[in-house]
């Protein structure tokens, strides 16, 4: 007794310091997003004022102007090329990792490891070295300013970061499960829809989270390859930065209202996410 009670209050006393410290760190990291929802919902001259004003009137003019009322450009087409290039480009690389994963973590091909290594030395070259020539492609092609070009992009950009965290967790169920059902007469279709895929619902939400977000926040081929029709949210947003100034405010609402999404799509699965990221997928 004498020696397990001491233990025990370390023990206690260490998880309430690494609560207090997780609280802290989450605290730091949600300043800047609350600073930015506070910005949104003041007047420009109340933004721009150095020390800022936490007790300046509200005002949804920030809103009203990124919407268009003041005889703006209407933000809902950029919204919807980004809905639909992330979108399509996120369900395209869940149908083409999944089943490579399988191969890979399964039904192991032939040296493994060394595709795996081949699909992360993808992601090695940096992504401003190939901009020139999928410019060039594009151009030839006829395929500049269509959002269709964005979909193959980010589905090829997104592949190899989906085969490795879904590899991983499919690494992690049973073999034994698989082969029941093998010995029940699956064919290979059916144990990927009806045994693998629920049992790694969690994996796949958290893949398909990252995959929807790297997409949604992609910039540098968005800015370079497109134009008006197949615009993206943050190209549109880059639009508030003119010769004229910077719009705090209105930046401020912009930022916010295109961040919703992605907090919306994390909140929606938030409790696939952690099952998904505590089966090792980020590592």
């Amino acid at each position: 007794m004498s020696t397990t009670a001491p233990h025990a209050r370390r023990v206690r006393g260490k998880g309430v310091g690494l609560g207090l410290l997780a609280w802290l760190l989450g605290i730091v990291f949600f300043l800047p997003i609350a600073w930015m929802a506070l910005t949104s919902f003041h007047s420009e001259t109340d933004a721009a004022t150095n020390p800022p004003s936490f007790a300046a009137a509200l005002t949804l003019d920030g809103y009203r102007e990124f919407f268009g009322a003041g005889g703006g450009a209407s933000p809902w087409p950029a919204l919807i090329n980004s809905t639909v290039a992330s979108v399509a480009s996120t369900l395209l690389v869940l149908l083409l990792a999944f089943p490579a994963a399988y191969a890979l973590s399964v039904n192991r091909v032939r040296k493994w490891t060394d595709v795996l290594f081949f699909f992360l030395s993808t992601k090695m070259l940096p992504a401003v070295a190939g901009l020139l020539p999928i410019y060039l492609f594009a151009k030839n092609a006829g395929m500049l300013d269509n959002i269709w070009l964005l979909v193959i992009l980010y589905t090829s950009m997104n592949l190899p970061i989906a085969v490795w965290m879904m590899q991983s967790f499919l690494a992690e169920i049973p073999v034994a499960v698989i082969e029941a059902a093998r010995v029940d007469g699956a064919r290979l279709p059916t144990v990927l829809a009806r045994v693998v895929a629920p049992i790694s619902l969690p994996g796949i939400a958290a893949t398909a989270l990252i995959c929807f977000i790297f997409s949604w926040n992609e910039l540098l081929f968005a800015r370079v390859l497109t134009g008006v029709v197949a615009e993206t949210a943050p190209v549109f947003l880059t639009g508030f930065i003119t010769s004229q100034g910077l719009f705090l405010a209105k930046v401020c609402a912009a930022s916010l209202v295109i961040s919703l999404p992605v907090l919306a799509a994390g909140f929606a699965a938030q409790d696939k996410l952690v099952q998904g990221l505590s089966l090792g997928a980020v590592k």
